[in-house]
């Protein structure tokens, strides 16, 4: 049978399909990911033990399936530029083969916000890029895993994710959640669905993190991000 451009001479041929295998700097950053959450401690916890596995067997499906690569248009937001500062944090410390391995894709990262309308005190300050999940390029249904970026001395309000269950791995820079205790790269922090959080990095210095969330493949395509109010916010930190 012959291929429908070849019975119309004046059809577009068709674009091949290109796969995560195609793509070595995709495959090699999900592969660092998959790294991070298989020889990473758990600390002695058995949520986040749990938890590394979902991932884990979550990644190891992704890469059977050999997914499409749906190339976005790359983005960029104000607090980009403090991208390479963070880059050069990344590659002193423990983190230094994601640091890598994500400056190798950064002329095509979608760099966004997530809200339909974001906080001023958030516009230069803060955005995210998803790499693998419903809206990122290497598709994924039951995960999303992906990066944030802080600017110095950054506060990112109180929020939670119904139904997501959500971990934090630092890359570079450091910071606090619920303002209880610093975490510096390589530590990784459990949000369990519906935790309230609330995020503060260090003065000087920007922060990286990377992102998985694990839910129904209903609220992965729709999160619903939203920023608690203040009287809920207050509530929580008993104030």
């Amino acid at each position: 049978m012959l291929h429908p451009s070849e019975n119309d001479p004046g059809s577009e041929p068709q674009a091949p399909v290109v796969r995560l295998a195609d793509c070595p700097n995709w495959l090699y950053l999900l592969r660092e990911f998959s790294s991070l959450y298989r020889h990473g401690s758990d600390g002695g916890s058995r949520l986040i033990r749990s938890h590394r596995k979902r991932i884990r067997d979550s990644l190891s499906a992704t890469f059977e399936r050999n997914p499409e690569i749906v190339a976005r248009a790359a983005e960029t937001k104000p607090v980009s530029a403090h991208l390479p500062r963070a880059f050069d944090l990344g590659e002193r410390g423990a983190m230094r083969g994601m640091a890598r391995a994500l400056s190798r894709v950064e002329a095509l990262l979608t760099w966004e916000y997530g809200y339909e309308k974001v906080p001023k005190a958030l516009e230069k300050k803060y955005a995210y890029c998803e790499i693998v999940g419903p809206r990122g390029p290497i598709k994924a249904e039951r995960l999303v895993l992906g990066f944030v970026l802080f600017a110095p001395r950054t506060t990112y309000p109180q929020h939670s994710h119904q139904e997501i269950e959500e971990s934090y791995i630092s890359i570079a820079g450091d910071w606090s959640e619920n303002d209880v205790a610093v975490h510096a790269p390589g530590s990784l922090i459990l949000n369990t669905p519906g935790h309230e959080h609330r995020i503060t990095t260090a003065d000087l210095e920007p922060c990286l993190l990377a992102y998985a969330w694990i839910g129904p493949e209903t609220r992965l395509n729709a999160p619903g991000m939203k920023l608690s109010s203040n009287r809920k916010a207050r509530m929580s930190r008993g104030i």
